[in-house]
C-alpha cells in the first residue's frame, strides 16, 4: 500500500498540473512578466484558482484567493512559480497568501528575478507556513523558458522557426515562397509569435516580402488586441531601411520597429533584455541570418515546419552554413513532433 508521503506527492503533483493549466490561460498576455497559476485547496476539494492575466494586474495568487474566500483559512496553495517578495505594480504575493491564512504553500520552482529568488519562501516560513518547492518543475518551466532565462542570465530564449520542404529548401531560385507550407502551419506560426517579446528579421525578408510580422489570430483563446504586439528588430548593417511614415515597406512605418545595424548578435539579444524587456525572441528570417544565429549557437530551439513536397537543388537551401567536416555539424534533440494541417512540425533543442 502506497505510504502517506506517496499518497501527499501524488495529490501535490495533480493539484500543481492544475495550477500549470490555469498559468497557460496567460501565456499570450502576460509579458513581459510570467505566465503563472494558482490553485488553492481544502480538504482535497479546490476551493479557488486564478492566473496571471497581464503586467499590472493582479497575480495568480490574488485572484485565486478571492476566488476562495473565506476557504483560504488552513488550506494549501498550489503555484507554479515563487510568490513575489517585493511591492512593484502590484502587492507581495506572499504577504497576500499569509494574510489569507494559508498554512502550506506548494512550489513548482523557485523565481530567479533578483527581486525575489528565495525572498518569497523565506517570508513564507518566518510567517510559520509549511513550504515545499520542486513539485512539476520542468513543464512549469517550459511556460517560462525565456522569463527564467533572461533572469538568469540576461539573454533572452530565442526560438528560430523555418518552412522548409522536404529537401531543406525555403523558395525557389527567383525568390518565389509563397506559399510552401500550409494554411494550419502559418496559424500555428502565430501561436510562437504571441509568445514572442520581439521577433528578429533581416532588410532582405522586408524588401522581399514585405510582411507585417504581427499577431492577427482568432485562434489564440484570447483576442489578439489582448496580445503585447511583439516588437520588431530589423536587421539592416547596409543601411537600406529606416522609419518613414510613407514607406512602402508596413514594417518601416511602423515608429517602434527597431533597426540594428552592426553584425553583433548577441549585444542586440542583450539589448532586447536590458533596453525593452524582450525575454523570448522569434527569428523569422533567411537564410543568411539562421546560419548566423545557428553557427554562433544563440538559438534554444529550433522550429521546423516541413511541407511534403521537393522544390529542387535549385532552390534555396534552409540555412547558409558551410561545415568543413562532419565534425563541426550542428546536431539537436528532437523535443516534439507533431503533423500540422499538411505539414509536419518538428521542435528541436541544440545538443
Amino acid at each position: 500500500m502506497p505510504t502517506q508521503n506517496h499518497a501527499l506527492d501524488a495529490q501535490d503533483r495533480y493539484f500543481m498540473m492544475l495550477a500549470i493549466e490555469q498559468a497557460k490561460h496567460g501565456l499570450y498576455t502576460t509579458r513581459p512578466n510570467p505566465a503563472v497559476g494558482c490553485v488553492i485547496v481544502q480538504a482535497e476539494t479546490i476551493v479557488g484558482q486564478g492566473f496571471h492575466p497581464k503586467a499590472g494586474e493582479p497575480h495568480a495568487e490574488v485572484f485565486a484567493i478571492k476566488d476562495a474566500g473565506a476557504q483560504t483559512i488552513g488550506a494549501t496553495a498550489y503555484v507554479t512559480l515563487e510568490p513575489c517578495s517585493h511591492t512593484g505594480r502590484t502587492p507581495p504575493c506572499a504577504i497576500a497568501l499569509i494574510k489569507a491564512g494559508i498554512k502550506r504553500v506548494v512550489i513548482a520552482g523557485l523565481d530567479p528575478n533578483p527581486q525575489v529568488a528565495g525572498r518569497g519562501v523565506a517570508i513564507l516560513q518566518q510567517a510559520g507556513i509549511e513550504v515545499k518547492v520542486g513539485v512539476l518543475t520542468a513543464p512549469a518551466e517550459a511556460l517560462n523558458r525565456g522569463f527564467l532565462k533572461a533572469m538568469r542570465t540576461q539573454m533572452p530564449y530565442v526560438r528560430l522557426k523555418m518552412a522548409t520542404s522536404l529537401d531543406g529548401r525555403t523558395a525557389m531560385a527567383s525568390g518565389e515562397s509563397k506559399w510552401i507550407t500550409s494554411a494550419a502551419a502559418r496559424e500555428d506560426v502565430q501561436t510562437l509569435r504571441a509568445r514572442s517579446g520581439a521577433i528578429i528579421t533581416g532588410s532582405e525578408t522586408i524588401i522581399a516580402d514585405d510582411p507585417q510580422l504581427n499577431v492577427r489570430s482568432t485562434q489564440l483563446g484570447v483576442s489578439s488586441e489582448q496580445v503585447p504586439t511583439p516588437r520588431v528588430v530589423v536587421l539592416d548593417r547596409r543601411q537600406r531601411l529606416s522609419h518613414d511614415p510613407h514607406s512602402e515597406y508596413q514594417l518601416c512605418r511602423r515608429a517602434e520597429t527597431l533597426y540594428w545595424r552592426t553584425d553583433d548578435l548577441t549585444a542586440l539579444l542583450k539589448n532586447l533584455v536590458s533596453e525593452h524587456h524582450c525575454y523570448d525572441v522569434l527569428v523569422e528570417a533567411g537564410a543568411g541570418i539562421a546560419g548566423s544565429f545557428l553557427s554562433q549557437q544563440l538559438v534554444d530551439e529550433l522550429i521546423v515546419y516541413q511541407a511534403p513536397c521537393v522544390l529542387g537543388n535549385t532552390a534555396r537551401a534552409m540555412v547558409e552554413f558551410n561545415p568543413l567536416s562532419l565534425a563541426q555539424q550542428l546536431r539537436f534533440e528532437i523535443e516534439s513532433h507533431e503533423k500540422i494541417g499538411h505539414d509536419l512540425k518538428l521542435t528541436l533543442l541544440p545538443l
